[in-house]
């Protein structure tokens, strides 16, 4: 299963942290929209990531429920109907959750950047 290190911090300003990454990728970034629809089970995390054009992926991830950075290890299965599939997975699974957000990706070097606005809960970023 692959695997990465993620950190991930609530941002009191996200204007001012996006103008630094910016200029640290010399880019203006991607913006993706996402809802991600979490899924009980019993063993890791299951989500169906929708992007909301049609596509989405389907992750499954073990992670540690700790502070500061966490080693993640996870298998990800695109798929072209999001919608269908999230009302198999409701159905035979029951949903834990739902969070609906704006990403701004940037890349620097290898690192994956991401700027959240979460609904309902502010800004976050992620590495």
């Amino acid at each position: 299963m692959p695997s990465n290190v993620e950190i991930k911090a609530r941002v009191s300003d996200p204007v001012l942290l996006a103008q630094r990454v910016a200029e640290l990728s010399q880019s203006e970034g991607t913006i993706i929209r996402q809802r991600d629809t979490f899924f009980n089970c019993s063993r890791g995390r299951l989500k169906l990531r929708d992007f909301m054009n049609g596509s989405g992926q389907l992750i499954f991830y073990k992670r540690p429920d700790s502070d500061g950075p966490k080693l993640s290890q996870y298998s990800i299965s695109p798929t072209s109907d999001p919608a269908s599939l999230q009302v198999v997975l409701a159905d035979a699974l029951g949903v834990k959750g739902q969070v609906q957000k704006v990403r701004q990706l940037f890349l620097i070097g290898q690192t994956r950047v991401h700027l959240d606005t979460v609904e309902g809960l502010g800004h976050y970023m992620e590495l």
